[in-house]
């Protein structure tokens, strides 16, 4: 089964500290709903662009989409 990559963009000074915590919602939301998923991390492209991310199976792919609106996606 394909592993899709859901990814969430924080522009600005605040970018990292913003996609660090929201790296605990993402936690927080899938251990609630019992989703699984294989990663949760962020990654710091630059000062003032960060990205908080979820690696998860295409199947639960929509769940998490309709619920938490990522910004993208791509194939992990």
């Amino acid at each position: 089964m394909r592993k899709l990559k859901l990814i969430w963009d924080f522009r600005g000074l605040t970018g990292l500290g913003t996609a660090k915590h929201h790296c605990i919602h993402l936690k927080e939301f899938a251990e609630a709903e019992k989703l699984n998923y294989y990663l949760i991390d962020f990654s710091e492209t630059n000062e003032m662009w960060a990205t908080a991310f979820i690696v998860v199976d295409e199947a639960d792919m929509k769940t998490y989409r309709d619920a938490l609106k990522p910004h993208r996606g791509e194939v992990y």
